[in-house]
């Protein structure tokens, strides 16, 4: 059985959205960063189990510094999110549980996946000494450039949808 799935990636600008997807779909990095304008949409079929398969339907939206102005034709159908931050740049999960409250209540039910992406670049004490504040929303740690944790975060979510 084969069914599709809408994920939509959400976060400031430059946290490492449209990086995840390329490492998730393509399995490449680049250190050349070009901005996303409006959204890019990516497909992977991910396998659930022996016999199920979901596509999943990526959509890249464009970086947000206030994630109430995000278009909301773009959230349309969506099935579940990932919300993406930059573990070296606190402006980009300073306002990390009012965002997932506006999420939460103007999408109810649709399951998120909170990422803190760039681990590359931060040390495992930093992440500790910080964990009273990410634990409570934090589902993954991710590199896009050593792809850690990229897989098992789509991966997840997809199980989740299904």
């Amino acid at each position: 059985m084969n069914t599709s799935k809408k994920i939509v990636l959400l976060g400031h600008f430059g946290v490492g959205k449209s990086s995840l997807i390329r490492r998730f779909v393509e399995n490449t990095f680049t250190d050349h960063y070009k901005v996303t304008i409006g959204v890019h949409i990516f497909k992977k079929e991910v396998e659930i189990s022996n016999n199920e398969q979901v596509s999943l339907i990526i959509w890249d939206l464009e970086g947000n510094d206030d994630i109430t102005n995000t278009r909301p034709s773009y959230l349309l159908g969506t099935s579940g999110f990932i919300y993406v931050f930059d573990l070296t740049r606190p402006t980009t999960y300073e306002q990390l549980e009012n965002d997932l409250n506006y999420i939460k209540t103007n999408h109810p039910n649709i399951p998120i996946k909170v990422v803190g992406n760039k681990t590359d670049m931060v040390t495992q004490s930093f992440i500790k000494q910080n964990s009273a504040f990410f634990k409570p929303f934090v589902d993954f740690y991710t590199s896009a450039k050593t792809g850690t944790k990229v897989e098992e975060l789509f991966s997840t979510l997809a199980k989740d949808l299904i």
